[in-house]
């Protein structure tokens, strides 16, 4: 890591240790039996007598993933001593969600690789892609319907059509250099925060918290949700194809106006105006363009005020469950979006 970027996240970032890794497999250790049992739903869910659904949908459930979101419902059930199974349902649900939308958005953004593999897009075709994706969706709204709660469908299926009200509003940012900070966050609000914060509310509700609670627990996954897509967003500038499952530099490939790019699009001085034009709005880019991007961008503390803002939004996160029942699920939870910014640090 360049020395200014490193000395400036020092300030920016808590410490390293504990990793967000070690986070994850704390919490992945504490719900093992709940996580297997959410594996066996998704897979249940997946069968079907047209051997491209299982295929294609198996190749997306196999590439892994860190399952952050479905560990939020059952965490957050557990949090309020929940001893039912239907938080299991929700998880699965929650999972399935998060996977259509990849599927959809691989085929909208282009891209080639999740999680470090092909993707579906590449390997089978858009279409077959976008179609999985809905039959995903469909699978995912029977587990809410399953689990026999109006509210916890009512929370779910309004995080589904945020997530895609999310998608659009990208679009319409997407090479756009005119767009502001305040667009920038409705975006992740809408894409990413949307499916964290109902993924906990759905456990605070199977789990019969009383309202405060049911608040405190929804806005954790909000402000968590917002905070952890600003890492991946820095990351794609100052980051390793390891860290992200994708290619470094993708989003500026695609004009995608994330906050580093927000940051320094503002803060360009008058002769440099010409070259986020050309790259982002015009998408006319050279091999050499990525690294004079990344330069003006350490020059102009870009990715380090989007480290900044992700670190408010954690701080905001960790108040919220301060609000909520303490226990080791809890701080098992606390954890996760205390390391989360050292995947950049």
């Amino acid at each position: 890591m360049p020395a200014r970027l490193a000395t400036s996240l020092e300030t920016a970032a808590p410490p390293r240790a504990p990793e967000f890794s070690d986070a994850v497999l704390r919490l992945r250790t504490l719900l093992a039996d709940d996580l297997d049992a959410v594996n066996g739903q998704i897979l249940a869910r997946m069968e079907s007598p047209v051997q491209l659904i299982p295929d294609l949908a198996g190749h997306l459930v196999n590439a892994g993933g860190k399952r952050i979101r479905p560990m939020l419902t059952l965490a957050t059930a557990r949090t309020l001593d929940y001893d039912g199974d239907d938080h299991v349902k929700l998880a699965a649900a929650v999972e399935l969600i998060h996977g259509a939308t990849l599927l959809h958005d691989d085929v909208v953004d282009g891209s080639a690789l999740r999680r470090g593999a092909r993707t579906a897009n590449v390997i089978w075709g858009n279409k077959e892609s976008v179609l999985v994706g809905d039959y995903v969706f469909s699978r995912a709204f029977e587990l809410m319907v399953a689990a026999g709660d109006l509210r916890v469908l009512q929370v779910l299926s309004r995080a589904s059509g945020v997530i895609a009200e999310g998608e659009v509003l990208q679009l319409t940012t997407q090479k756009n250099v005119a767009t502001k900070f305040d667009t920038y966050i409705d975006v992740v609000e809408a894409k990413t925060a949307a499916l964290f914060a109902g993924a906990a509310h759905a456990g605070a509700i199977i789990a019969g918290a009383d309202g405060d609670a049911e608040e405190a627990l929804r806005d954790y996954g909000r402000y968590f949700g917002v905070a952890y897509q600003l890492i991946d967003d820095a990351l794609d500038y100052a980051g390793f194809d390891g860290d992200l499952g994708k290619n470094v530099g993708d989003d500026f490939r695609e004009g995608k106006m994330t906050l580093p790019v927000v940051y320094a699009v503002a803060r360009a001085r008058a002769e440099e105006k010409p070259f986020w034009r050309r790259v982002i709005a015009e998408g006319r880019q050279t091999e050499a363009d990525f690294e004079e991007a990344v330069s003006l961008m350490k020059r102009d503390d870009a990715i380090v005020d989007t480290v900044v803002c992700a670190r408010q939004y954690t701080e905001r996160a960790l108040n919220a469950l301060g609000k909520a029942p303490d226990g080791r699920y809890a701080d098992a939870l606390r954890d996760l979006v205390k390391t989360s910014l050292s995947r950049i640090a």
